[in-house]
């Protein structure tokens, strides 16, 4: 099975679970009164229709270009990531909002046993399929994985913060805590939606990197160390290189000038210097688009 099918086959397993958790979520928040679960579930609807997204930029960066997109269908997955982050973050912005409201109102009462059986099923789902998606993605190498990944973590730290939070409204019920009790859930809420809103603000971030065409440093470093070395050894005048990152895909520009004696021989020997640099600049995870140009006129570069 290819990398793109295991994608592909690992992001429906996950929408068909993060359907089924989605909605147990909404129902027993309502069942238990906790904007907390309610916010959970409507973390993961969310998450399933950008799982969808996700699956189709997965199925189209496969493709190969054509008339209309002749360089292809890359530019679809940051597109995708910058979406779902931003979806994400104004999700936390508002559910932070609505926790901030509850608690200046008085807190909410909670159907606790409702809300702890929720909360220690939905840690072991969570957690599993973070593990599951990290491990499968060691060998799948997918943005797109890696991303679903984040989002079951972030899952299984709300729930994770949700079961200590309703055990530890439950504990305070008879005490001399009790009125503190309403207060737990639209806390927690606030707590984790402020945590959590970092999460995709980072995904947004290096997604736009993409789309604007922001030259990546490293990439950026490792080609301009390969053609110093390359221009001292073939005695070249000077070079200028072009870089981007496009989702999966690494879109390399180099032009070199020649001296204007430059003794070229045959196209055969243009083609080993351009194997020399692919070689050294290659990586094997990644589509790389490179364009190696030879010139003496300066003006060309």
């Amino acid at each position: 099975m290819t990398s793109s099918e295991s994608e592909q086959r690992i992001l429906k397993r996950s929408i068909a679970i993060t359907v089924v958790f989605a909605s147990s979520g909404i129902l027993l928040g309502l069942l238990s009164g906790s904007q907390s679960i309610v916010f959970d579930g409507l973390f993961s609807v969310i998450d399933t229709l950008v799982l969808m997204l996700a699956l189709t930029a997965a199925r189209l960066v496969q493709r190969e270009g054509d008339r209309r997109f002749q360089y292809g269908y890359w530019h679809i997955e940051p597109i995708v990531l910058a979406f779902n982050g931003s979806v994400l973050m104004f999700l936390c912005l508002y559910a932070f909002i609505n926790a901030v409201g509850s608690f200046l109102a008085g807190g909410r009462e909670l159907e606790l046993d409702w809300a702890l059986g929720y909360a220690a099923a939905a840690c072991i789902v969570t957690f599993g399929m973070y593990f599951y998606e990290r491990r499968e993605n060691r060998r799948v190498r997918s943005n797109l994985l890696r991303l679903d990944a984040q989002s079951w973590l972030m899952s299984a730290l709300i729930a994770s913060a949700l079961l200590v939070a309703f055990a530890l409204a439950k504990a305070m019920k008879g005490t001399r805590f009790a009125p503190l009790a309403p207060y737990v859930d639209p806390a927690v809420l606030a707590l984790l939606t402020s945590y959590l809103i970092t999460v995709p603000i980072k995904t947004v971030r290096q997604a736009l990197n993409e789309i604007l065409l922001i030259t990546p440093p490293k990439l950026d470093q490792v080609v301009r160390t390969v053609m110093e070395s390359v221009v001292e050894r073939h005695g070249f005048r000077k070079y200028t290189s072009y870089v981007a990152k496009v989702g999966r895909a690494y879109f390399i520009e180099i032009y070199i000038v020649t001296p204007a004696d430059f003794q070229v021989g045959s196209i055969a020997t243009l083609d080993a210097i351009r194997r020399e640099i692919s070689t050294a600049i290659s990586d094997q995870r990644s589509y790389q688009w490179l364009i190696v140009e030879f010139t003496a006129d300066e003006r060309w570069i």
